[in-house]
């Protein structure tokens, strides 16, 4: 975590199960941040806005939810946004709210799966927003145990709702979070992780797990859903990322420190993932409207 990140102490407390804050404004002014708990925050009329998080950098349109994982820096910036009301609504909730032994049951399979993908950010529908909008408005009329059902019953709905979008680099999900639920493939992700600087090939990994290139090839699609070529550009391109972020180094440094050895084809990459190059990404990063506290 970049230590120049602001650390967000948020009003939620330990005798509290979630807090909601609804509010109306004519700018974003809170600066890049992480916090310990989840939330799920419900953006209108802030069109042209930036979204920043983890490694992901996106205008928003005039309707938004996003779900952002525990320590997952993220903010938003006013940018391009013309609206004197933009409406937001936070909703904040403890990361231990359903323990871990709870949410292995079948029936929260959804719910498990989201927060999983949560520790990237996650990005619903507008349709799924504009439909959940009013439960979420109301969620701060409801108290008591009724609160809390509801929370959890929005929480569902999310979960089972169609074309979500995961934003961030893996790279910025803490590595002992991630489990593909196979020996296998978590063996490969570490080896990744550990090795990305140089060349990898299919034949090495496939060896790692005792399985043919065809078969591995086959087998990390089914369970990643990305090919093994892809999945290792998103984690150099991860780590690029951050270094972008973190560190003055030149962009051929960091290209060649994370393991892409043709400057065209890291620029190429990098453009068709982040659809800017690492240059403006840099540049976009670090402008006065993305602040960090040191």
């Amino acid at each position: 975590m970049n230590e120049k990140l602001l650390r967000e102490i948020t009003p939620l407390t330990q005798s509290d199960c979630f807090t909601v804050c609804s509010r109306v404004k004519s700018e974003f002014h809170f600066p890049l941040h992480y916090h310990e708990e989840f939330e799920l925050n419900f953006i209108a009329n802030g069109k042209g806005g930036r979204r920043v998080i983890g490694g992901h950098m996106e205008l928003i349109d005039d309707i938004e939810l996003v779900l952002v994982g525990p320590n997952l820096q993220h903010g938003w910036f006013t940018h391009k946004c013309k609206s004197k009301n933009i409406e937001e609504i936070t909703i904040q909730f403890h990361r231990d709210l359903l323990e871990d032994s709870f949410l292995q049951r079948n029936q929260m399979s959804f719910i498990r799966t989201m927060f999983q993908q949560s520790l990237r950010g996650i990005l619903f529908s507008k349709e799924t927003a504009e439909r959940i909008k009013p439960r979420i408005v109301e969620l701060s009329q409801k108290s008591g145990f009724e609160s809390v059902l509801e929370l959890l019953s929005i929480l569902h709905a999310l979960s089972t709702s169609q074309n979500m979008r995961v934003l961030s680099d893996i790279s910025f999900q803490p590595a002992d979070s991630i489990s593909y639920n196979s020996r296998r493939i978590d063996s490969v992700m570490a080896h990744l992780n550990k090795n990305f600087e140089r060349d990898i090939s299919l034949l090495e990994v496939s060896r790692l797990v005792a399985m043919s290139e065809v078969a591995f090839s086959r087998f990390f699609k089914t369970r990643t859903g990305k090919t093994f070529v892809d999945t290792l550009n998103e984690i150099r391109l991860g780590h690029a990322s951050r270094l972008l972020i973190d560190t003055t180094q030149s962009i051929s440094e960091i290209a060649y420190r994370c393991g892409f050895n043709n400057m065209s084809n890291f620029n190429r990459i990098f453009k068709k993932k982040k659809q800017c190059t690492p240059k403006e990404f840099r540049e976009e990063y670090s402008s006065s409207g993305i602040r960090t506290f040191v």
